[in-house]
């Protein structure tokens, strides 16, 4: 068992979008007032993709969920369970021995659609009942509406799919990102188009946005890059092999990032991805859209 109390937020929380924010807060707020550790409980799996045995692809990897919960609200530790255990597990069980004896909780934050435990049993009216009978602090947070619009992470990731990142922004509260390891690419943007690449991967699971141009921010060393990043399958590169990649063409840096962990932030699409008749008119096409994503910066 932790000696440190800890307020906790439960759920999945993929994209860490702004109706998870008004959770995270709640958390916050309640372990400032009671001296406590800002906690949040996630599973290393999507329950609803192992409930439907159905792929449902997440908008965040759990590295990033993690960074983005503390990153914009506080929150300073992060557990990540194993769903299958959990599902498992008797749902008073769960409060008393896992979040009470185990990890020392005096507040739960819980959303109104909630459920955990065993067939799914417990919900937020037994949440909240059981934490009284223990003398537990507990939250339940209403949905959280933003244009008339229930702000959802099935929602936001139909905007990715679409491209549509600006207004996904909106609801996530945040841009969309991807945290990987830079891979090697084929060498073009430098050799052949004059910019300094990075090649990401996008993760087995995690949504890839609609193909084409985006307006990009790439993180590291704790500053940020604008970059023209395309997402696809390359189809000016003779020797491309059909496999979806994220190359991002960094404006206004030099150097090799290779192996190094980067952020990038998607903030606009630019363009559909398309064939071009050249090399050089890949460039040309390339070279305007570095100035959009100037001119996008400078506006925003």
């Amino acid at each position: 068992m932790y000696e440190q109390k800890r307020v906790i937020a439960l759920g999945f929380f993929d994209g860490v979008h702004l109706g998870h924010g008004a959770l995270l807060r709640a958390v916050k707020a309640a372990a400032d007032r009671l001296e406590a550790v800002p906690c949040a409980f996630t599973f290393d799996r999507s329950p609803t993709a192992v409930i439907t045995r159905q792929t449902v692809p997440l908008l965040s990897t759990v590295e990033d969920r993690i960074l983005l919960m503390r990153k914009c609200y506080g929150i300073q530790e992060v557990v990540v369970a194993p769903f299958e255990a959990m599902q498992r597990m008797d749902w008073e069980d769960f409060i008393t021995k896992y979040l009470l004896e185990e990890l020392n909780v005096v507040h739960v934050v819980a959303g109104h659609d909630f459920h955990f435990g065993y067939q799914g049993r417990g919900n937020p009216d037994r949440l909240r009942a059981k934490c009284r009978e223990l003398g537990l602090g507990c939250d339940i947070i209403r949905k959280v509406e933003q244009d008339g619009i229930t702000i959802s992470s099935t929602y936001i990731r139909n905007l990715v799919a679409q491209g549509e990142l600006e207004r996904a922004a909106q609801f996530l509260g945040h841009p969309h990102i991807l945290t990987q390891q830079v891979g090697h690419g084929k060498g073009i943007g430098h050799s052949a188009l004059g910019f300094p690449t990075v090649n990401l991967r996008v993760p087995e699971g995690v949504i890839v946005p609609a193909f084409g141009v985006y307006a990009t921010r790439v993180w590291f060393d704790g500053e940020s890059w604008p970059a023209v990043t395309n997402v696809g399958v390359r189809p000016t590169v003779s020797d491309n092999d059909g496999r979806v990649t994220v190359e991002g063409f960094i404006l206004d840096f030099d150097g090799d990032l290779y192996g190094r962990q980067v952020r990038m932030e998607f903030h606009k699409r630019l363009r559909g991805e398309r064939k071009f008749p050249s090399m050089e008119a890949l460039a040309e096409e390339i070279s305007r859209n570095a100035e959009q994503t100037r001119e996008f910066f400078e506006g925003a």
